[in-house]
């Protein structure tokens, strides 16, 4: 009897082991309509366009930044002097624009004057020869030799004036062309110091920081690395028996470890080709499955970390 006992009592503890052992082993119903997928991010990177020294460092790894903040700063001392040296240049090339407009301010002046000496003395001129025309006596022909030498130095000092109108507006076009010439250089040597201090573009978290003050940094170096809220992105992988189901701009649900509930997404990208499951999503279940690959924007991309696993719930039949 004792011995009957026994053999039941085992064999009810190696039903309740197997079945155990199947709770704990066994796919669970939650994990089979879950797809796979993980958070991925693309990091921007932040240089200044001259060799030098790191003078600030204004944030540090982790912190979150807004658009327009200053990140770091390099020594500008060489830059600051080129930018003066680019600012007196254009400020000599505008006194030369302005010395150019007073000559040809004055040359105009002389040739509207040159032009009424020329018109009166050719009118004069007209005149001694129609009274001398009417009555030889009535006028000398000395008058007349003196009006005709009158007249011929005025149009030649007429056509000086305008010579000398059409030379000074030639200087004036060199002159503003060479202020351009020096506004430009001095727009860029001010936008090279600006680039000496880079400011955040976007919202985004510092993912690393490269130099410390004190530390030389090349030219196109990155010195600090952001991660911007709009890059941060879910990737995920669709049977392609659903995929049909998905349509771009379209919401998904997903979750993560440590995450907040509720997390959604928009749908930005469906790829045209199928593959076979990727090895960072590879289970038994879904081994021999083809996928397609699919990107979404999460509504709140802060608290995403790249490289974190998600659950992604599926959509259902398309209505």
């Amino acid at each position: 009897m004792n011995r009957a006992r026994r053999s039941i009592v085992v064999l009810l503890l190696v039903v309740a082991a197997g079945y155990l052992g199947w709770r704990a082993w066994a796919p669970r119903p939650q994990d089979e309509i879950m797809l796979s997928g993980y958070i991925e991010g693309e990091n921007l990177y932040l240089a200044a366009p001259i060799s030098g020294t790191i003078a600030t460092m204004l944030v540090a790894r982790g912190d979150r930044v807004t658009p327009g903040e200053t990140m770091f700063s390099v020594d500008a001392a060489q830059l600051r002097a080129e930018r003066d040296q680019a600012a007196a240049s254009a400020g000599g090339a505008q006194a030369q624009v302005a010395t150019a407009q007073a000559r040809l301010a004055q040359s105009r002046a002389s040739l509207a004057a040159a032009t009424a000496q020329a018109d009166n003395a050719a009118h004069d001129l007209a005149r001694y020869r129609s009274a001398q025309r009417a009555n030889a006596a009535s006028v000398a022909q000395q008058q007349v030799d003196t009006a005709i030498a009158t007249a011929g130095n005025t149009v030649g000092q007429r056509d000086a004036a305008e010579s000398d109108v059409k030379a000074q507006a030639a200087q004036i076009d060199a002159a503003e062309a060479q202020l351009r010439a020096q506004q430009a250089a001095l727009a860029d040597a001010q936008n090279k110091l600006d680039q000496l201090a880079p400011r955040a573009p976007t919202a985004a978290r510092v993912q690393d920081v490269f130099f410390q003050p004190g530390e030389w940094a090349a030219a196109n170096q990155p010195v600090v690395s952001l991660l911007p809220d709009d890059k941060v992105k879910i990737r995920f992988f669709v049977p392609e028996q659903d995929v049909s189901r998905y349509r771009l701009g379209g919401t998904i649900h997903f979750g993560c470890d440590g995450c907040a509930a509720g997390l959604s997404a928009r749908l930005i990208y469906i790829s045209a080709q199928p593959e076979f499951t990727p090895p960072i999503i590879y289970s038994r279940s879904s081994r021999d499955r083809l996928v397609f690959l699919m990107e979404a924007l999460p509504g709140d991309p802060k608290g995403l970390t790249p490289g974190l696993p998600v659950d992604v719930v599926p959509l259902g039949d398309p209505k």
